[in-house]
């Protein structure tokens, strides 16, 4: 079983465009996806129709339970920085009714079973097991970990949110982060995504990195009169607010 793994796609449709154009000709069994897939670039919709369409299982993140809050009409507490607001208010705006149906469909976590096999239950977490918004870094204790792993049946805990991407193992749970596909902050703007490959026997994952044409992003940004921070950022590949 091969599996495409991507999270934190905030919305950057060239850059998951990207991926795609990067994995032609390979085959996936699946595409997971740890969530945060809207806000912050100027692409919801072409996001989430690229999800439908490959009937991605999708969890939600933090930035797509608020835009479903703002669907829902009820106010938002935070953000409380008048950009992120904006971006927030506008990606409720311009979602489409077959797309917000689908984002409030998903879950905010999933168990896998592949092939029945203890050893390799998938879990994904935005978060982590224990809390979406906790945050799991490269750095992230080995004791910490292994509080996690001991909270999930999963094997293989899959989680987003950090935007960092690494692979750690806390006793026999393999804890992978494929990083942002729309929004690193590593200095380096291109895409982050894995590539998770299991057999009977082994677990194996690839981190990638994949160059996207950037300012096709700040040009979306331009035309929809959206904050010009946000547009560095994606060039920098910096978070600056």
């Amino acid at each position: 079983m091969k599996i495409l793994l991507v999270s934190d796609i905030h919305a950057n449709f060239p850059a998951l465009a990207a991926v795609e154009r990067y994995f032609e000709g390979e085959v996936f069994d699946a595409v997971i996806n740890a969530g945060d897939s809207t806000v912050y670039g100027p692409f919801p919709n072409e996001t989430i129709n690229w999800l439908r369409a490959r009937q991605s299982l999708s969890i939600l993140g933090n930035t797509d339970k608020k835009v479903l809050k703002l669907l829902a009409g009820k106010p938002l507490k935070k953000p409380s920085k008048h950009e992120k607001r904006i971006m927030y208010t506008w990606t409720a705006e311009q979602m489409l009714a077959e797309n917000a149906i689908y984002l409030r469909s998903l879950p905010t976590s999933i168990l896998l079973d592949p092939d029945g096999n203890p050893a390799l239950k998938i879990g994904v977490f935005h978060g982590s097991p224990l809390d979406d918004d906790e945050f799991l870094f490269p750095e992230t204790s080995a004791e910490r970990l292994s509080e996690l792993a001991a909270q999930t049946p999963a094997r293989i805990i899959i989680t987003g949110h950090s935007h960092s991407p690494f692979h750690r193992t806390a006793g026999t749970t393999h804890f992978i982060n494929p990083g942002s596909v729309g929004r690193m902050f590593d200095n380096d703007p291109s895409a982050s995504c894995a590539v998770l490959a299991l057999t009977a026997e082994t677990i194996r994952i690839r981190h990638f990195r994949i160059a996207y044409p950037v300012q096709e992003v700040v040009d979306g940004l331009k035309k929809n009169l959206l904050p010009e921070i946000y547009g560095r950022m994606f060039v920098l590949g910096r978070k600056l607010n």
